[in-house]
């Protein structure tokens, strides 16, 4: 039986921070209501002109010197973003060019802030199945360009970056498993119902969300994917080395990692100099934690997100 394993991890972040200070001069807020409420200090903004297949591109590259790989190698891309460079084509596809790709898939995935796992579950099919031999997954977002700057509700969550992964098969298992589920009766809870039709903008083009709906799902839908996880592969909540969670919202994260049964040490967080990158933030957060040595080989790494749709997964790994 042959599975996939992570091989390489990288990212990459836009140079620009916007701080909470920088924040309290232009709407009503201030840098102690946002960090309590949230637990974020600073995000990063993408620069005029900076894409999301900018984005992808570095994180890309980074993931791919770890591994060892090059162009040559890869043969499927899989793009996880809500924000993608233009209509069409993907932004897979636009990466595939600007890594001089020449052969397999290319395709984006939206999730909203699930898209990084909805990817690697994905991809992990194909790899694991013996249908490719290295996949890039890729989780980018200028999430910044989907704000109202002026609503303190939503601009104050989110940032831009991009975090990507490099699988190849294995004859060990690396992703255990992954555990994906939507709920579409709840999309209006978190949307951005805005379109283009004929030429001309339709609808509200900017985050709109109902902050308490969005939290009680968040903690309830977490819990049951991760419950889901640990019934599926006969674990505990002990068992598991580290958790790698979605950036949302500090409470949300601690609240999932407590009914785990899991100390605060061993969840891995990155919400305080971030923010909320969407579909970015599971890689983001896992990249750093590879990179810092906390994540070594053998450990059991947990990957959870709930994003707009509404939907929410899980990826168990063994590194």
């Amino acid at each position: 039986m042959s599975y996939s394993r992570i091989v390489g991890v990288g990212s990459y972040l836009p140079a620009r921070v916007v701080t909470n200070q920088d924040l309290e001069s232009r709407i009503e807020t201030s840098d102690e209501w946002i960090f309590q409420r949230t637990g974020i200090r600073s995000r990063r903004v993408a620069a005029q002109g900076e894409q999301t297949s900018d984005l992808a591109l570095q994180a890309s590259l980074k993931a791919m010197e770890m591994a060892g790989v090059t162009a040559a190698d890869i043969d499927l891309i899989v793009v996880a973003t809500t924000t993608p460079d233009i209509v069409f084509p993907s932004s897979a596809c636009i990466l595939q060019r600007k890594l001089g790709v020449k052969r397999g898939a290319a395709f984006d995935v939206q999730a909203v802030c699930t898209g990084f796992v909805y990817a690697l579950a994905v991809a992990d099919k194909f790899v694991a199945s013996g249908q490719n031999k290295c996949a890039l997954v890729v989780g980018a977002e200028v999430f910044s360009r989907l704000l109202d700057w002026n609503d303190r509700r939503t601009c104050v969550l989110f940032g831009d970056g991009a975090g990507a992964v490099v699988l190849k098969p294995s004859e060990t298992p690396g992703i255990l498993s992954t555990h994906l589920h939507a709920e579409g009766d709840q999309g209006d809870i978190l949307t951005v119902p805005g379109t283009v039709h004929g030429g001309e903008q339709q609808g509200h083009p900017f985050v709109q969300m109902d902050g308490q709906a969005v939290f009680r799902f968040a903690v309830r839908a977490l819990d049951q994917v991760c419950r889901e996880t640990l019934e599926h592969n006969g674990i505990k909540g002990s068992d598991i080395d580290w958790l790698v969670p979605h950036q949302a919202n500090i409470r949300i994260i601690l609240a999932t990692a407590q009914k785990l049964g899991m100390p605060p040490e061993r969840v891995v967080t990155t919400l305080e100099h971030q923010g909320n990158t969407s579909a970015a933030s599971v890689p983001l957060a896992l990249d750093l934690a590879v990179r810092d040595g906390r994540i070594q080989p053998g450990h059991l790494v947990m990957l959870e997100a709930v994003g707009g749709g509404m939907t929410w997964g899980s990826a168990l790994l063994r590194w």
